[in-house]
């Protein structure tokens, strides 16, 4: 494999991570605040639908990009009141939200362009187009780094750029602000957090809620950049790897980034059975290198990363003692 292939590989494996980040950055504020959320993958698909749907009818990425947003919190607050208004079963409501956004982004797409619950394809400025970041051609010739800042670091969209960011922000709200200590606090003694005159429920909301956003510039992204238009079932599966993801990194900003481009990189290895078959000498089938993530999924799941122990009030419910 020469260089300029590796470099197209890291190519697709930055703009497959971005989703997967996205999506586990958003499933780390949750549980860091105590409220599981496996209804990632159905926040990213109402957001994927509806952001595709709108920057068709507009002609902008920009409102599609609000809409993915605006949806995915729709379906973020549903989740909030099921699990922390009302003390329901997260992991339940999660699953019934994945269930909700599989069946109905498919009907109100049908409905709505006839395209067997797709929508038009998105061209011009309905999608976000890449960006040259400074310098990039100018450098280009430089031996190695040259080809990488050109190659890989430049070209994406503004959201991929804006994924990668939210890896330090992530990391300072979280560790170095008031904000993040009491969300962290909630995940880890919510009735410390209250006996300390903190909201847990306003909180563990916020936390959701900031959920819902990230997951829908996920959603938004699959939609009008990584693909042109919203398609059946089209997270495939990504929610899930983001949880997984957030397991493998346990629960930190920084690890979520490296354990999101791994699972990037074997998704990447999936439309390049070619560079597979050159470096390994075996003939991998196609099916084959695209379960790689999922197998991964499953190893991580159970347990082949080392012990990963998640907030200690993860997944509780919180009752005010009188």
């Amino acid at each position: 494999m020469d260089y300029t292939t590796f470099l197209q590989i890291l190519d697709s494996t930055l703009r497959l991570a971005t989703p997967l980040l996205l999506a586990c950055l958003a499933g780390l504020f949750s549980e860091r605040a105590g409220v599981f959320d496996i209804g990632l993958e159905g926040k990213m698909l109402v957001a994927a639908m509806s952001s595709g749907a709108v920057a068709y009818l507009t002609g902008s990425a920009w409102l599609g990009l609000a809409a993915g947003v605006a949806t995915s919190l729709l379906w973020a607050a549903v989740h909030g009141i099921a699990a922390i208004t009302f003390r329901g079963n997260q992991l339940i409501s999660g699953v019934a939200l994945n269930f909700l956004a599989s069946g109905m982004t498919v009907l109100v797409a049908q409905a709505a362009f006839g395209q067997g619950g797709r929508t038009p394809a998105l061209s011009g400025a309905a999608r976000f187009g890449e960006l040259t970041l400074p310098f990039a051609e100018m450098l280009r010739p430089v031996p190695v780094l040259g080809p990488f800042y050109a190659e890989v670091m430049s070209g994406h969209s503004i959201l991929v750029y804006l994924a990668l960011a939210m890896v330090p922000a992530t990391w300072w709200v979280l560790m170095r602000t008031r904000f993040g200590l009491r969300l962290r606090a909630v995940g880890e003694n919510p009735a410390a957090v209250d006996t300390a005159g903190i909201s847990v429920t306003r909180m563990r909301f916020a936390a959701v809620a900031i959920t819902g956003i990230l997951c829908g510039i996920a959603g938004a992204y699959m939609a009008t950049a990584l693909q042109a238009g919203f398609g059946r079932e089209m997270t495939a599966g990504r929610g899930y790897i983001a949880l997984a993801a957030l397991i493998f990194a346990k629960w930190r900003p920084w690890g979520a980034l490296w354990a999101t481009l791994l699972f990037g990189f074997f998704q990447a290895l999936a439309f390049r059975p070619d560079v597979v078959t050159a470096v390994t000498h075996v003939d991998i089938p196609v099916p084959a290198l695209e379960a790689l993530p999922y197998i991964l999924t499953v190893l991580v799941l159970a347990g082949f990363v080392g012990k990963a122990i998640p907030p200690r009030a993860g997944g509780e419910p919180y009752v005010k003692e009188r």
